[in-house]
């Protein structure tokens, strides 16, 4: 079935004549009966009724028309589908990522990038480290935001970022209202270390605390922070995960005596065999730089080609 015969047929049944849809459709009369006569071939009998001075539609005519307009639409949307996915307004992006970076920069890369761009489909899936190269290696997505270094030869990084962690405890807690902090202080009042594991990077500073504090809990980031602002212990966090809760001042960063600033990083890798993102994706990993700021410290550029 041919789109110009669904095409024709329309146009007759909308301008109420053969002639005028042949001139709206700029072909001459005798092609627009030869199409509506391959279409009834095709359904299987007559579309209209003739003789009169209009044609009407038979009852074949009339159960078919909601059909071929429903075509006639699909045809119409398919096509812009593929314009603006040609232009990157359009398609799938999927991502795996840490669920502490979703809460942080990648929120708001989300919010801004579908403002621009709402037809597109996003998927964000979440995981640690390993999950999410299982995901790249089976398809499910395309990127993934991982703590960094990762020894993994088949992954190539796009993006690297640094995150600042910040020592914390409640501004209910004793330490927030000393001005000077010193490990021993840290020692005797700190307890319980509120423990999350931020990679590599910061694995030294980690070891340091848990074995100064001793007394150790291991959780997820959304019961330490209920813990935390509880008054209870004290947790090493990236500073922008907790930025709002340091302005409005309900946890307080301590500045320990001779101990070193920690830092978490990440990098946001596909799979080394893969080309170059596209767009749309290479216009999330763009807005992914800009909302990361002085976050990211390094971008491999030659990979990323935008429309």
């Amino acid at each position: 079935m041919d789109i110009n015969h669904l095409v024709a047929f329309e146009r007759i049944v909308r301008e109420g004549s053969f002639s005028a849809a042949a001139r709206l459709l700029d072909i001459q009369q005798s092609t627009i009966s030869a199409r509506i006569q391959l279409l009834e071939q095709e359904v299987g009998g007559p579309l209209f009724t003739r003789g009169g001075r209009k044609p009407t539609l038979t009852e074949r005519g009339a159960s078919f028309l909601p059909y071929a307009r429903r075509i006639l639409e699909l045809h119409r949307e398919g096509i812009e589908a593929a314009h603006l996915a040609q232009e990157g307004k359009s398609g799938r992006i999927s991502i795996g990522t840490l669920p502490s970076v979703a809460e942080g920069f990648l929120c708001s890369t989300i919010v801004r990038f579908h403002a621009l761009h709402p037809q597109v489909n996003l998927f964000v899936r979440l995981g640690e480290n390993e999950h999410i190269v299982a995901m790249l290696y089976d398809g499910t997505v395309k990127v993934g935001l991982v703590t960094w270094p990762f020894l993994n030869t088949t992954l190539m990084p796009l993006m690297h970022f640094r995150e600042p962690l910040a020592l914390v405890v409640s501004a209910k807690h004793p330490l927030a209202e000393k001005r000077r902090v010193t490990q021993e202080d840290l020692q005797r009042m700190g307890k319980p270390f509120l423990f999350v594991n931020w990679g590599p990077s910061a694995q030294t500073l980690l070891s340091h605390l848990t074995a100064l504090m001793g007394s150790t809990i291991e959780i997820s980031f959304m019961i330490l922070r209920y813990l935390l602002l509880g008054g209870m212990g004290t947790a090493l966090l990236m500073r922008p995960l907790i930025a709002e809760d340091l302005a409005a001042g309900r946890l307080v960063e301590l500045h320990v005596e001779d101990l070193p600033d920690g830092f978490r990083e990440t990098a946001l890798v596909q799979l080394a065999h893969e080309r170059a993102p596209k767009a749309p994706l290479a216009e999330f990993i763009h807005i992914l730089h800009q909302e990361a700021g002085e976050l990211c410290i390094s971008e491999s550029r030659p990979r990323l080609t935008r429309k």
